[in-house]
């Protein structure tokens, strides 16, 4: 069963889901990739992964690194699994390219290569939003690209993490 709410933050209200006990979507409900098969989905503001991610967020809008654990299970292929563990790596503040997680990742699988193409695909499919920060991927000269919650989000999170990038004034 998936069960969800809503979560009012300080850059919209977000679609919540959880199966379980672990968190699987977190979106801004005018995002791109807004899931769309939610009919059988139970309503339970209450659900204990909720009120753990809302003290998550609490935290982290409060400009600290959250403490509070979310048990996260984004739904994906392997391929999409893998970009999104490399995501969960990039500390708070911090940023990397579409490039290097292409690079990373073909190490670790063994490969030459790795499409950033390809790379940014799975960045823009990641199911739980902020959590799994893909607002910290940027392109290869710097801008701020592919942010499914739109750019003006992906720059105040940025902000909010006091990321040092010269085209984000603080």
């Amino acid at each position: 069963m998936t069960y969800t709410c809503t979560i009012d933050t300080p850059l919209g209200v977000m679609t919540v889901s959880a199966e379980k006990d672990a968190l699987t979507g977190l979106w801004f409900i005018d995002q791109k990739y807004y899931p769309t098969k939610t009919d059988t989905w139970i309503y339970d503001p209450d659900n204990p992964v909720f009120k753990s991610l809302r003290d998550w967020l609490s935290e982290y809008f409060s400009e600290r690194d959250p403490k509070h654990e979310v048990k996260l299970d984004p739904q994906g292929t392997p391929f999409q699994k893998a970009i999104w563990d490399l995501l969960l790596e990039i500390p708070m503040g911090h940023v990397t390219t579409y490039g290097n997680i292409a690079k990373r990742l073909a190490a670790i699988q063994n490969l030459s290569s790795m499409s950033s193409q390809a790379v940014g695909g799975a960045v823009g499919r990641n199911p739980i939003s902020i959590l799994i920060p893909c607002h910290r991927v940027i392109g290869v000269n710097g801008s701020l690209t592919g942010y499914d919650g739109g750019l003006d989000r992906k720059a105040v999170l940025l902000k909010l993490e006091h990321t040092d990038l010269p085209q984000i004034k603080k």
